[in-house]
């Protein structure tokens, strides 16, 4: 079943690297023993079926929190635009009905479990400790700083904090997520452990899940 969600996952829709992609399920797959994944920002369901491969031999389940009408770069006129993708009712993103066939196709409805709403609205409600966090929402700068302040608190200690499209390179990518990176190393909370491509991972070293972690 694992070969199966990474090969869903392969074509599913998205902008995921397979390098990346495979490290993710790596990670993933070394964490999720000890409780349940999330991640913010889930787009068509890629990512989402990559940690399901690692979560479901363990029983674990994988949140995935979006409100699905695309982050800044999805919309009309930026580089990252689908018109698939937008309701001809409303002439809004909507990711969801996507979402949802790419999950059900994969048949990783017990696995993925899709909370819709806003990043900052949802985190405020959340209590549960993680054994991962994957960041790979909004890249405005204060999307992604929203994202961290609100999640990485819930991150178990020696759990795992992954953040994609850090580019310490202007020229390559936005900056948010790199500065989200800086923030998670300045903090003494999180230590680096690995890198592929623009994925980066850390390790929670200090504190417990609802501190502060800088």
């Amino acid at each position: 079943m694992t070969n199966d969600l990474i090969a869903h996952a392969r074509a599913a829709k998205g902008f995921m690297p397979e390098a990346e992609g495979d490290y993710l399920v790596d990670v993933a797959s070394e964490r999720a023993k000890y409780g349940p994944l999330l991640e913010v920002g889930t787009y068509c369901g890629k990512s989402a079926l990559l940690l399901a491969a690692a979560a479901q031999p363990h029983g674990q389940n994988v949140f995935t929190v979006d409100h699905h009408h695309g982050s800044e770069e999805n919309q009309s006129g930026w580089e990252h635009h689908d018109a698939s993708l937008v309701d001809p009712r409303t002439g809004r993103m909507d990711t969801l009905p996507t979402f949802r066939r790419t999950i059900e196709d994969a048949e990783a409805e017990d696995t993925v479990i899709a909370i819709i709403g806003s990043s900052t609205t949802v985190s405020r409600h959340w209590r549960t400790p993680l054994s991962l966090l994957f960041i790979d929402g909004g890249h405005a700068e204060v999307h992604a700083q929203n994202d961290y302040s609100g999640w990485a608190t819930w991150v178990q200690l020696g759990g795992a904090l992954v953040i994609h499209d850090v580019f310490e390179n202007p020229d390559e990518g936005g900056q948010a997520p790199y500065h989200v990176w800086q923030r998670a190393v300045a903090s003494e909370s999180f230590m680096p452990i690995g890198q592929v491509g623009s994925m980066r991972v850390l390790s929670r070293i200090a504190g417990q899940p609802g501190l502060p972690v800088g």
